[in-house]
């Protein structure tokens, strides 16, 4: 492989012409010059030594991105968006699976405070320490981080998410004008923000229609396996829900699987409402009812975040609200009549 030296030579040029044409703008040189530099570099087969120009620059060329569950097919449209955004402005894409395990998160912060990676994105709720101390240390200029997802201001840095409680507000309000007034919330891990705000919407919604006190809530953590605990328990109560709410698919799907095993009809005899629009939500049977996030541009909003950060732009702890959408499939209807 031939080298810099030899492409100046072969060009009639200095090794700085070279490496102008190679990596600054086009009007760094004229455009003659940079015609015969680039013929060389063609005959000669010049590659450039990336790993020497990010000595230089102080730059990996890489972003990291931490997820909280890899198995969560939520997150699969949300890593497509970022590698693709990341991909196009030249960079790749490190992904770390946390596991919703502090250590690990720490672990993968520290590859930042290390220079492995130029920036973070993190698409869990927390804030590992190590990076927390970088955004302190930033001041005003930002450090490059920025969350996916959830939202909390305390974090103090740029996040991308939907309105997650006007999209569980518009759950029940759709429920309630089906002539529902037996609800019931599977939630998340309400340690998450978006858990939080999601159950701060439905209740209000409850609140307002005056129907809180038939509003029944019950922890879950995302899984599958917790959506069938769930129904598990509010099907076994003297006054069974006529609908319930899911915080995400996964869960919805474990609850719409244990009426299936207990012989209740959806929707017939329950309504099932999921979030997230999950690859798999519209082949239940029946097809599911959920919010559809906008995840692919989710991704790709929390790129172009952290490569303006990156540029150089104070842009402070900016929440990017993205819209959503209830989608009504064939796993809701309005309740029997006794």
């Amino acid at each position: 492989m031939s080298n810099i030296y030899e492409v100046a030579k072969h060009a009639g040029v200095s090794t700085a012409t070279v490496s102008r044409v190679m990596s600054g703008p086009k009007h760094a040189v004229s455009p003659a010059t940079r015609k015969k530099v680039l013929q060389a570099v063609e005959l000669l087969g010049y590659m450039p030594n990336s790993a020497a120009k990010n000595l230089r620059t102080a730059r990996s060329r890489k972003l990291l991105v931490t997820v909280p569950d890899i198995s969560n097919p939520f997150f699969s449209l949300i890593l497509q968006g970022i590698e693709e955004a990341a991909q196009r402005e030249g960079y790749a894409v490190l992904l770390g699976d946390t596991q919703h395990d502090p250590k690990r998160e720490e672990n993968y912060a520290q590859m930042l405070k290390r220079k492995e990676a130029d920036g973070l994105i993190f698409l869990g709720h927390r804030l590992p320490k190590e990076a927390s101390s970088l955004v302190h240390m930033a001041g005003g200029s930002r450090a490059p981080i920025v969350n996916g997802c959830e939202f909390s201001s305390s974090l103090g840095v740029p996040s991308v998410h939907i309105d997650n409680a006007k999209a569980a507000y518009e759950v029940m309000d759709y429920l309630y004008n089906l002539g529902h007034r037996r609800v019931a919330a599977v939630t998340g891990p309400l340690i998450s923000p978006l858990s939080r705000d999601r159950l701060r919407g439905a209740t209000e919604r409850a609140r307002a229609a005056g129907l809180e006190r038939d509003f029944i809530v019950i922890s879950g953590d995302f899984s599958i396996e917790s959506g069938v605990m769930a129904a598990a328990q509010l099907l076994e109560t003297r006054e069974v829900p006529t609908a319930m709410f899911c915080f995400n698919d996964e869960m919805a799907i474990g609850v719409i699987e244990t009426a299936r095993g207990r012989g209740i009809k959806v929707p017939e005899a329950l309504s099932v409402v999921g979030f997230d629009d999950i690859r798999f939500a519209r082949y239940t049977q029946p097809p599911l009812t959920t919010v559809s996030q906008p995840m692919r541009q989710i991704g790709e909003g929390c790129v172009r975040l952290l490569l303006e950060i990156l540029r150089g732009k104070t842009i402070g702890a900016v929440s990017m609200t993205l819209p959503h959408q209830l989608t009504i499939r064939g796993s809701t209807a309005p309740p029997r009549r006794s």
